[in-house]
């Protein structure tokens, strides 16, 4: 279906970042203390496509030294007191916090994000730093009678062991807290790789956490723009105990592969095409508020972001208004930059992708309500755009868009809408906007997804659990559970006398 509407006026680039704030965050970048290394490479600012840092390629003999290294320090650190790793990373807590502007200011550079959402994005992953420290005292473990009578069974919760983290490019720092915080409250070392496009701030917050106290070797870092190499020659040494991984479904299928040979533990959380669903009762204002939250958070590159929006009918012109309006006045540039409101994409790729992805829809009869296009100027921006009427045919209705589109599809009842919702492999988020609760709670129970957001935009919370049912991975990061898939249960049984 198309339409003679005219989509709004394309967002248009901010002017440059401020002066004090590039000198700030290059100062932060000069205070790394980054390993040395003859192969290099470099990692660029989206927002320019220039040459921030430089980093050691890390071959395959140094990634074992690095696990041997870990590995041992992680012997005495298993054997500290739960007490003693909760303070340590309360510590980490609040260097986290102390450093919260310098850590934002170094995400923003890495990866692009305004300011203000960097600034988020610190106190949302120092909060698992907290979260870890309260939980490792808590380290899990019961006490039953055997049912037959003659015994008692102890359980109790110990390291898995040496873990490695691999990390995206997206939330630098909070991918990296949610598994590292963790590993450490449970008594594991840690080999952590993080994207090759956003390393620095990985660098940045292992170094508060040695100032914390954390002893020396326990968490390697690894710099390397050849990911596979790193995983097959690591996941292969026989000290390695714990993966844990978070991105494409493809690249984490391979590392279950090579997990599976040396039967390690594994945690996935890999794509994700969330649906969000607005009902005809649903609050206007809110709904337009939180699909808007759930599309453009971190510019869209976020696995839970909105990816199929589908609005009932009797709400739908309405909703897709308010929303274009919404979407329109948002201004793209350089984060550093004052007043605005969404960075660049990752990369070229990334902008492509979005062409490649509005084109296809527009083809097939899509309306262009707002953006549609690449902007120009330096950097890698695509204006933030809304695309109304999407045929179940087109790519962006099955693909992860992970960008500034909002593709919405329109439909009549809840049992068709279920149907299209869950009519795919991946089941990371959700979303339902209404307001009737029997109607909330019962689309939430239908929608086979890890998580729903009911009449909000935000779902994620340190406190709660993480993770995807189907293709969307296993196993969960946050709360409790976040802290099992870093132990194994062991059970001793203890024969008792029978009482005179």
């Amino acid at each position: 279906m198309t339409s003679d509407v005219a989509p709004r006026p394309a967002a248009v680039l901010a002017d440059g970042a401020k002066p004090e704030r590039v000198r700030a965050a290059d100062a932060v970048l000069r205070s790394l203390s980054l390993p040395p290394g003859t192969d290099r490479f470099d990692v660029l600012n989206p927002a320019d496509d220039r040459v921030i840092a430089t980093l050691p390629e890390t071959g395959p003999t140094a990634a074992l030294e690095a696990v041997a290294l870990a590995d041992e320090a992680g012997r005495d650190w298993a054997a500290t007191t739960p007490r003693v790793r909760a303070d340590i990373l309360r510590r980490w807590y609040d260097l986290l916090v102390e450093n919260a502007e310098d850590i934002a200011l170094l995400i923003t550079r890495e990866m692009g994000k305004p300011l203000a959402e960097a600034r988020a994005e610190v106190g949302y992953g120092s909060d698992f730093v907290r979260w870890y420290a309260e939980e490792a005292v808590r380290p899990g473990g019961n006490v039953r009678d055997v049912p037959a009578g003659g015994g008692t069974l102890f359980t109790r919760r110990a390291p898995v062991g040496l873990s490695v983290l691999i990390t995206p490019w997206n939330f630098p720092l909070a991918m990296a807290t949610r598994k590292i915080a963790p590993a450490l409250a449970a008594g594991c070392p840690v080999l952590i790789k993080p994207a090759s496009l956003t390393p620095l701030t990985t660098y940045h917050c292992v170094a508060l956490a040695h100032q914390a106290g954390l002893p020396e070797n326990l968490i390697q870092v690894i710099s390397t723009t050849d990911a596979s190499t790193f995983s097959e020659t690591v996941l292969r040494d026989p000290r390695v105990r714990k993966v844990s991984f978070t991105g494409s479904t493809g690249v984490g299928k391979v590392l279950l592969r090579l997990a599976a040979d040396n039967v390690l533990r594994s945690s996935m959380e890999l794509g994700g095409n969330a649906p969000l669903i607005v009902f005809d009762d649903a609050d206007l204002e809110r709904a337009v508020d939180g699909a808007f939250t759930a599309k453009m958070r971190n510019g869209g590159q976020s696995c839970i972001a909105a990816n199929r929006i589908y609005v009932q009918d009797g709400i739908a012109d309405a909703f897709v208004e308010g929303l274009t309006e919404r979407m329109s006045a948002v201004i793209a540039g350089d984060g550093l930059a004052d007043n605005v409101t969404v960075g660049p994409l990752i990369d070229r790729r990334a902008v492509a992708h979005m062409q490649r992805l509005v084109d296809d829809a527009v083809s097939r009869g899509t309306t262009v309500r707002a953006g549609g296009r690449m902007l120009e100027g330096p950097g890698n921006f695509f204006a933030p755009t809304v695309i109304d009427h999407v045929p179940t045919g087109a790519d962006i209705a099955t693909t992860e868009i992970f960008g500034p589109i909002a593709a919405i599809q329109r439909f009549s009842t809840e049992a068709d809408v279920l149907r299209r919702a869950n009519a795919t492999e991946f089941g990371l988020a959700g979303y339902v906007f209404t307001e009737n609760l029997d109607r909330a709670l019962n689309v939430a129970d239908t929608l086979e997804t890890g998580l729903v957001g009911i009449n909000q935009g935000v779902p994620s919370n340190a406190a709660a659990p993480f993770g995807g049912v189907k293709h969307s991975g296993l196993g969960r990061e946050g709360s409790a559970e976040g802290l099992e898939e870093y132990q194994e249960v062991r059970m001793y049984n203890l024969a008792r006398r029978a009482t005179a």
